[in-house]
């Protein structure tokens, strides 16, 4: 792919991502995680997730870049309004919290940048990839189970009428 086009794409399905989390929709947001596999895939495929040259701070900042991820992920997922409807469908919608932790997210992963750069590190679309999907899999997940703890124990499902 075009290296123009890469952070372009990058940017418009995280754009669609945020603004999809500030529409009502079911809690169960398995077609989230089809898009972050995808995303995670393509970052590991296209390369740059590590720097060959610099394989051992490369593999500290992966490490660090993964863990906030993650962090993150789980940050914005309990932001994130759930409640279940008279027919036990479990609902949810972000709030101002879950922008500010977005705005937050964002700030975190261009520090990370500037910090492998400042490291001598080689800066691709295909690590930026990997952050996003991890990150937006782990709020999915998160977000999914909130939703299914309404009911119980959490291990039990939950009807979802589209």
């Amino acid at each position: 792919m075009n290296s123009a086009v890469t952070p372009l794409l990058i940017v418009l399905v995280l754009a669609y991502a945020i603004y999809r989390q500030f529409k009502t929709r079911p809690a169960d947001r398995s077609a989230v995680l089809y898009i972050s596999l995808a995303l995670i895939v393509f970052g590991l495929v296209s390369g740059g997730v590590l720097d060959s040259d610099h394989l051992g701070p490369s593999v500290f900042m992966l490490a660090i870049e993964v863990v906030t991820a993650v962090g993150l992920g789980v940050l914005r997922a309990m932001t994130v309004r759930i409640w279940a409807d008279a027919k036990g469908v479990a609902w949810s919608k972000g709030t101002g919290w879950t922008l500010l932790a977005w705005l937050a997210s964002i700030a975190v992963r261009v520090a990370e940048q500037f910090a492998g750069s400042a490291m001598g590190l080689t800066v691709a679309a295909g690590g930026i990839m990997v952050f996003v999907g991890l990150t937006l899999a782990t709020q999915s997940l998160v977000v999914s189970s909130r939703g299914r703890a309404l009911f119980g124990s959490g291990t039990g499902s939950y009807s979802v009428e589209r």
